[in-house]
Protein backbone atom coordinates (compact mmCIF):
# COMPACT_ATOMS: atom_id res chain seq x y z
CA UNK A 1 0.00 0.00 0.00
CA UNK A 2 1.10 3.57 -0.70
CA UNK A 3 0.38 5.68 2.35
CA UNK A 4 2.65 8.70 1.96
CA UNK A 5 1.68 11.80 -0.03
CA UNK A 6 5.42 12.39 -0.52
CA UNK A 7 5.73 9.24 -2.63
CA UNK A 8 7.18 10.25 -6.05
CA UNK A 9 4.43 8.40 -7.91
CA UNK A 10 1.74 10.18 -5.90
CA UNK A 11 3.33 13.56 -6.61
CA UNK A 12 3.59 12.77 -10.32
CA UNK A 13 -0.06 11.77 -10.55
CA UNK A 14 -1.16 14.83 -8.58
CA UNK A 15 0.55 17.04 -11.15
CA UNK A 16 -1.65 15.57 -13.86
CA UNK A 17 -4.49 17.69 -12.51
CA UNK A 18 -2.86 20.49 -14.52
CA UNK A 19 -3.16 20.53 -18.30
CA UNK A 20 0.46 21.53 -18.82
CA UNK A 21 1.64 18.37 -17.07
CA UNK A 22 -0.86 16.20 -18.91
CA UNK A 23 0.50 17.59 -22.17
CA UNK A 24 4.08 17.21 -21.04
CA UNK A 25 3.79 13.65 -19.73
CA UNK A 26 1.21 12.52 -22.32
CA UNK A 27 -0.88 11.07 -19.50
CA UNK A 28 -4.19 11.76 -17.79
CA UNK A 29 -6.32 10.36 -14.97
CA UNK A 30 -9.75 8.73 -15.19
CA UNK A 31 -12.08 7.81 -12.35
CA UNK A 32 -14.56 4.97 -11.93
CA UNK A 33 -14.65 1.28 -12.81
CA UNK A 34 -16.61 1.72 -16.06
CA UNK A 35 -14.26 4.33 -17.54
CA UNK A 36 -11.18 2.47 -16.33
CA UNK A 37 -12.43 -0.66 -18.08
CA UNK A 38 -13.01 1.34 -21.29
CA UNK A 39 -9.45 2.64 -21.10
CA UNK A 40 -8.12 -0.87 -20.53
CA UNK A 41 -9.99 -2.20 -23.55
CA UNK A 42 -8.59 0.66 -25.64
CA UNK A 43 -5.04 -0.32 -24.62
CA UNK A 44 -4.08 3.00 -23.05
CA UNK A 45 -4.43 2.14 -19.34
CA UNK A 46 -1.09 2.34 -17.57
CA UNK A 47 -1.89 1.84 -13.88
CA UNK A 48 -4.78 1.58 -11.40
CA UNK A 49 -4.89 2.91 -7.85
CA UNK A 50 -7.65 2.13 -5.36
CA UNK A 51 -8.67 2.52 -1.72
CA UNK A 52 -10.77 -0.65 -1.94
CA UNK A 53 -9.75 -4.01 -0.50
CA UNK A 54 -10.75 -5.76 -3.72
CA UNK A 55 -11.42 -4.68 -7.31
CA UNK A 56 -12.14 -6.43 -10.63
CA UNK A 57 -8.62 -5.45 -11.70
CA UNK A 58 -5.78 -7.75 -10.63
CA UNK A 59 -3.06 -5.13 -11.02
CA UNK A 60 -4.60 -2.35 -8.88
CA UNK A 61 -2.33 -0.73 -6.30
CA UNK A 62 -3.80 0.03 -2.87
CA UNK A 63 -3.43 3.56 -1.55
CA UNK A 64 -4.65 5.29 1.58
CA UNK A 65 -7.64 7.66 1.53
CA UNK A 66 -5.27 10.56 2.22
CA UNK A 67 -3.14 9.64 -0.80
CA UNK A 68 -6.16 9.28 -3.08
CA UNK A 69 -7.29 12.78 -2.15
CA UNK A 70 -3.81 14.08 -2.92
CA UNK A 71 -3.77 12.43 -6.35
CA UNK A 72 -7.23 13.59 -7.42
CA UNK A 73 -7.51 16.92 -5.64
CA UNK A 74 -11.17 16.14 -4.93
CA UNK A 75 -13.03 16.61 -1.67
CA UNK A 76 -14.51 13.14 -1.86
CA UNK A 77 -12.40 9.98 -1.97
CA UNK A 78 -12.56 8.24 -5.33
CA UNK A 79 -12.84 4.44 -4.98
CA UNK A 80 -10.34 3.98 -7.81
CA UNK A 81 -8.54 5.89 -10.53
CA UNK A 82 -6.64 4.90 -13.64
CA UNK A 83 -3.63 6.58 -15.22
CA UNK A 84 -3.86 6.54 -19.01
CA UNK A 85 -1.50 7.28 -21.84
CA UNK A 86 -2.58 10.21 -24.00
CA UNK A 87 -2.94 8.32 -27.25
CA UNK A 88 -5.89 8.45 -29.64
CA UNK A 89 -6.49 7.06 -33.12
CA UNK A 90 -6.61 9.64 -35.92
CA UNK A 91 -8.48 7.66 -38.57
CA UNK A 92 -11.05 9.60 -40.59
CA UNK A 93 -14.29 7.65 -41.07
CA UNK A 94 -17.32 8.34 -43.27
CA UNK A 95 -19.23 10.00 -40.44
CA UNK A 96 -17.37 12.94 -38.90
CA UNK A 97 -18.29 15.38 -36.14
CA UNK A 98 -16.41 18.67 -36.48
CA UNK A 99 -16.42 20.84 -33.37
CA UNK A 100 -15.26 24.43 -33.63
CA UNK A 101 -14.35 26.19 -30.39
CA UNK A 102 -16.66 24.12 -28.13
CA UNK A 103 -15.66 25.25 -24.66
CA UNK A 104 -18.08 23.70 -22.17
CA UNK A 105 -16.86 20.30 -20.85
CA UNK A 106 -20.42 19.07 -20.38
CA UNK A 107 -21.32 19.87 -23.99
CA UNK A 108 -18.18 18.18 -25.22
CA UNK A 109 -18.92 15.05 -23.20
CA UNK A 110 -22.51 14.92 -24.44
CA UNK A 111 -21.42 15.32 -28.05
CA UNK A 112 -18.77 12.61 -27.80
CA UNK A 113 -21.22 10.12 -26.26
CA UNK A 114 -23.76 10.88 -28.98
CA UNK A 115 -21.08 10.63 -31.67
CA UNK A 116 -20.30 7.09 -30.59
CA UNK A 117 -23.97 6.19 -30.25
CA UNK A 118 -24.87 7.38 -33.75
CA UNK A 119 -21.83 6.16 -35.68
CA UNK A 120 -19.81 9.38 -35.91
CA UNK A 121 -16.53 7.63 -35.15
CA UNK A 122 -14.23 10.54 -36.03
CA UNK A 123 -14.24 13.85 -34.19
CA UNK A 124 -12.38 16.84 -35.64
CA UNK A 125 -11.47 19.44 -33.03
CA UNK A 126 -10.65 23.10 -33.67
CA UNK A 127 -9.74 25.14 -30.56
CA UNK A 128 -11.99 23.01 -28.38
CA UNK A 129 -11.92 22.29 -24.65
CA UNK A 130 -9.17 19.88 -23.57
CA UNK A 131 -10.23 16.26 -24.09
CA UNK A 132 -8.46 15.25 -20.88
CA UNK A 133 -10.34 17.77 -18.76
CA UNK A 134 -11.77 15.64 -15.91
CA UNK A 135 -15.27 17.00 -16.51
CA UNK A 136 -15.08 16.00 -20.19
CA UNK A 137 -13.87 12.52 -19.29
CA UNK A 138 -16.66 11.97 -16.77
CA UNK A 139 -19.29 13.23 -19.20
CA UNK A 140 -18.17 10.90 -21.99
CA UNK A 141 -18.60 7.81 -19.77
CA UNK A 142 -15.89 5.96 -21.72
CA UNK A 143 -16.89 7.06 -25.24
CA UNK A 144 -13.64 9.02 -25.38
CA UNK A 145 -11.69 5.79 -25.85
CA UNK A 146 -13.79 4.48 -28.75
CA UNK A 147 -13.43 7.48 -31.07
CA UNK A 148 -10.78 8.83 -33.42
CA UNK A 149 -9.64 12.44 -33.02
CA UNK A 150 -8.17 14.81 -35.59
CA UNK A 151 -6.98 18.31 -34.70
CA UNK A 152 -7.54 20.81 -37.51
CA UNK A 153 -9.91 23.54 -38.65
CA UNK A 154 -12.78 23.15 -41.09
CA UNK A 155 -10.89 24.61 -44.04
CA UNK A 156 -7.97 22.21 -43.59
CA UNK A 157 -10.36 19.29 -43.20
CA UNK A 158 -12.29 20.29 -46.32
CA UNK A 159 -9.06 20.54 -48.32
CA UNK A 160 -7.79 17.17 -47.08
CA UNK A 161 -11.09 15.27 -47.22
CA UNK A 162 -13.04 16.91 -50.03
CA UNK A 163 -15.23 13.81 -50.47
CA UNK A 164 -17.02 14.63 -47.20
CA UNK A 165 -20.18 16.72 -47.51
CA UNK A 166 -19.99 19.56 -44.97
CA UNK A 167 -23.17 20.28 -43.00
CA UNK A 168 -23.33 23.43 -40.88
CA UNK A 169 -25.89 24.16 -38.19
CA UNK A 170 -27.54 27.56 -37.85
CA UNK A 171 -30.43 28.90 -35.73
CA UNK A 172 -32.10 29.91 -39.02
CA UNK A 173 -30.96 27.58 -41.78
CA UNK A 174 -32.65 25.35 -44.31
CA UNK A 175 -35.19 22.75 -43.10
CA UNK A 176 -33.64 19.65 -41.58
CA UNK A 177 -35.45 17.53 -44.19
CA UNK A 178 -32.93 18.87 -46.70
CA UNK A 179 -30.48 16.33 -45.32
CA UNK A 180 -32.57 13.36 -46.45
CA UNK A 181 -30.87 13.57 -49.84
CA UNK A 182 -27.32 13.52 -48.45
CA UNK A 183 -25.45 10.31 -49.13
CA UNK A 184 -21.84 9.24 -48.74
CA UNK A 185 -19.21 10.63 -46.35
CA UNK A 186 -20.25 13.69 -44.38
CA UNK A 187 -19.08 15.99 -41.62
CA UNK A 188 -21.52 17.67 -39.25
CA UNK A 189 -20.08 20.99 -38.06
CA UNK A 190 -21.05 22.57 -34.72
CA UNK A 191 -19.82 25.88 -33.37
CA UNK A 192 -19.08 27.71 -30.16
CA UNK A 193 -21.82 27.91 -27.53
CA UNK A 194 -22.05 31.70 -27.76
CA UNK A 195 -20.95 32.68 -31.26
CA UNK A 196 -21.65 29.55 -33.32
CA UNK A 197 -19.62 28.66 -36.39
CA UNK A 198 -17.19 31.18 -37.81
CA UNK A 199 -17.93 32.88 -41.11
CA UNK A 200 -14.99 31.14 -42.78
CA UNK A 201 -16.34 27.75 -41.72
CA UNK A 202 -19.87 28.57 -42.86
CA UNK A 203 -18.49 29.50 -46.25
CA UNK A 204 -17.19 25.96 -46.62
CA UNK A 205 -20.55 24.33 -45.89
CA UNK A 206 -22.44 22.40 -48.56
CA UNK A 207 -25.62 22.59 -46.46
CA UNK A 208 -26.76 24.88 -43.66
CA UNK A 209 -29.67 23.52 -41.63
CA UNK A 210 -31.61 24.21 -38.46
CA UNK A 211 -33.81 22.16 -36.16
CA UNK A 212 -37.44 23.33 -35.99
CA UNK A 213 -38.38 24.33 -32.44
CA UNK A 214 -41.29 25.92 -30.59
CA UNK A 215 -40.99 28.39 -27.74
CA UNK A 216 -37.19 28.71 -27.90
CA UNK A 217 -34.95 30.35 -30.47
CA UNK A 218 -32.23 27.72 -30.38
CA UNK A 219 -31.08 24.56 -28.63
CA UNK A 220 -28.03 23.80 -26.51
CA UNK A 221 -25.23 22.68 -28.83
CA UNK A 222 -25.00 19.28 -27.15
CA UNK A 223 -28.72 18.66 -27.67
CA UNK A 224 -28.77 20.05 -31.22
CA UNK A 225 -25.73 18.04 -32.25
CA UNK A 226 -27.20 14.85 -30.82
CA UNK A 227 -30.48 15.34 -32.70
CA UNK A 228 -28.70 16.00 -35.99
CA UNK A 229 -26.33 13.06 -35.63
CA UNK A 230 -29.31 10.79 -35.03
CA UNK A 231 -31.10 12.26 -38.03
CA UNK A 232 -28.23 11.62 -40.48
CA UNK A 233 -26.93 8.40 -38.91
CA UNK A 234 -27.77 6.34 -42.05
Amino acid sequence: MISSVDNPTVKAIAKLRQKKYRDKEKKFVVEGEHIIEAAREAGCLEAIYTVLDATPFDNATRVSHHVMKKMTGAKHVAPMIGVCQLRFDDLVHDRVLLLEHIQDPGNMGTLLRSALAFGFKTVVLDRAVDLTNPKVIRATQGALFALSFVFMDAASFNDAYSDHTLIATLPKGDPIDTLKTVRGPLALMLGNEGSGLSESTLNRADYTVSIPTEGVESLNVGVAGSILMHYVRH
